[in-house]
C-alpha cells in the first residue's frame, strides 16, 4: 500500500491543485483507454490466424490512425492550456509575501505589514520535538489565512532555487536578480510541507518549506505580536 501511494498524487489544498488533480486524471484515463485497445488489438492479431485482407493497405486506415490521435491529442491539450493560464493568472492578492531564497535556508518578507521578516531554517536532528517531522520542519512558519487570496514573490540571494508546495500545486524558481510571482490560495487550514526543487548544493535537501494555514482572525493576532 505504500508503494502505491508514492505513485499518487498529495491530497489538495487549494483550488488549483485540484484542477491539476483532475487534469492528471483525465489524462490518465485517456492513456488506460489507448493502452487498452492497442494492446487487444495486438493480442487479437497474435492470436487469430486469419488476415483481412483490406485491413493492411488502405486509404481508409490510414486516415483514421491519423486522424484519432490528433483528437486525442486536443482532448489533452485544451485542458492542459486552459490550466497554464490559470496558474499564470493573479487576481487582486489580499496579501503579499516574498520568500528569498539563501544556501540553505529561505526569508520571508511579508511586504503589506511593517516589520514582519523572518528566516526559516530547517531543525536539526539533535533539536526535534516528537511532534516535529525530521528534514520537513522549520524554527519559524510561514503563517498564511486560509481562503485568502495570497501573491508570492520569489527571488534568491546566490544561486537558482525553487519553492515548491506539492499539496499547493506550487513550484516556482527562485533566481537571483529577478522577481517571480505566483497566487495561492488554500482552502482549509493545516500543515503544508515542501522542500527546495532545483539543485542549489550541497545542503539542498535540508531547506524545507512549511506553510501553516490559519484562520484570519488568528492571523493578525499572530501579527500584531509580531509587530509588538
Amino acid at each position: 500500500m505504500a508503494t502505491w501511494k508514492t505513485l499518487l498524487l498529495q491530497d489538495s489544498a487549494s483550488p488549483l491543485m485540484e484542477q491539476l488533480a483532475f487534469f492528471h486524471d483525465h489524462t490518465l484515463m485517456i492513456l488506460v483507454i489507448i493502452t487498452t485497445l492497442v494492446g487487444q488489438m495486438m493480442g487479437s492479431m497474435l492470436i487469430n490466424k486469419f488476415t483481412h485482407r483490406f485491413l493492411l493497405d488502405g486509404q481508409l486506415i490510414e486516415m483514421i490512425w491519423t486522424i484519432l490521435p490528433a483528437i486525442t491529442l486536443i482532448f489533452i491539450a485544451l485542458p492542459s492550456l486552459r490550466l497554464l493560464y490559470i496558474l499564470d493568472e493573479v487576481n487582486n492578492p489580499s496579501i503579499t509575501i516574498k520568500a528569498i531564497g539563501h544556501q540553505w535556508y529561505w526569508s520571508y518578507e511579508y511586504s503589506d505589514f511593517k516589520s514582519v521578516e523572518f528566516d526559516s531554517y530547517m531543525i536539526p536532528t539533535n533539536e526535534l520535538k516528537p511532534f516535529n517531522f525530521r528534514l520537513l520542519d522549520v524554527d519559524n512558519r510561514t503563517v498564511i489565512p486560509f481562503e485568502t487570496q495570497v501573491r508570492l514573490l520569489v527571488s534568491a540571494a546566490d544561486v537558482i532555487h525553487s519553492w515548491t508546495i506539492p499539496s499547493l500545486g506550487v513550484k516556482i524558481d527562485g533566481t537571483p536578480g529577478r522577481l517571480n510571482q505566483v497566487s495561492l490560495s488554500i482552502n482549509r487550514t493545516g500543515l503544508f510541507f515542501g522542500q527546495c526543487s532545483e539543485i542549489c548544493g550541497a545542503n539542498h535537501s535540508f531547506m524545507p518549506i512549511v506553510i501553516e494555514s490559519i484562520s484570519p482572525t488568528f492571523f493578525i493576532k499572530w501579527i500584531n505580536s509580531i509587530n509588538n
